[in-house]
């Protein structure tokens, strides 16, 4: 399995924190924040990481090379400012047949890939969403479902949030231009009309870094689970 990792933002949420350093570089008890990433992965049959980089992406080539010190085939892209899709995208050369995306501030120790990618390969679709039920908990809930199809991106009655990874076939970047800023909104909307973008649901919350709150929840798990 590969996943592509888009971590080219320049985290204007984190202020400060992030103002030198790239948000996958944040140190987290000890570690990089792609480093907790990695490990997660690992865990699975990802054999391949896919970065695409951008603002301060040097810092994170430098330290992560190859990925032969982290256990892992690391590979890298420009991000070139397009947004996640476009991003992707613009990696397409590098891209297997199929491929998981994990967003680059996305910490999701529920989620079991090598089920979800099981899960993708029974439902035969384009595309196969990880959410959760939200309701508005930890963020704005964004997808509304039916009969396990997403139907609606961004309407205010939404339960569910998307989890911070999805699994598509490669044949998806058909319908994203090229050199040009794509959101992760405008294919999820595409896939839905197309009655092409399943979910596969978590019980249990996801973490990210996306912003100081976030952040510190994350720091608090860990160091809680170090106790």
């Amino acid at each position: 399995m590969q996943i592509v990792i888009p971590c080219g933002g320049l985290a204007t949420r984190l202020g400060e924190i992030a103002e030198n350093t790239p948000k996958s570089m944040i140190e987290i008890n000890g570690r990089r924040f792609l480093e907790h990433q990695t490990e997660l992965i690992k865990k699975y049959d990802f054999d391949e990481i896919i970065l695409c980089i951008d603002h301060l992406g040097n810092k994170i080539k430098d330290y992560f090379g190859n990925g032969n010190k982290h256990g892992i085939i690391i590979k890298y892209s420009k991000d070139n400012k397009l947004g996640v899709i476009g991003a992707v995208k613009n990696a397409e050369s590098l891209l297997k047949d199929s491929f998981f995306i994990m967003y680059g501030d996305s910490y999701l120790p529920a989620l079991n890939f090598n089920d979800m990618y099981q899960e993708f390969i029974n439902q035969d679709k384009l595309a196969l969403m990880a959410i959760w039920r939200n309701k508005n908990q930890i963020d704005k809930s964004n997808i509304k479902l039916e009969n396990g199809e997403v139907v609606s991106i961004g309407n205010p009655d939404s339960d569910y949030i998307d989890y911070g990874a999805t699994i598509m076939k490669k044949e998806v970047l058909k319908y994203v231009p090229s050199n040009q800023f794509f959101s992760t909104e405008s294919l999820w909307k595409k896939l839905s009309e197309m009655h092409e973008l399943s979910t596969y649901e978590l019980k249990n919350r996801l973490y990210h870094i996306g912003n100081k709150k976030a952040l510190q929840e994350l720091i608090n798990l860990m160091s809680n689970s170090k106790k």
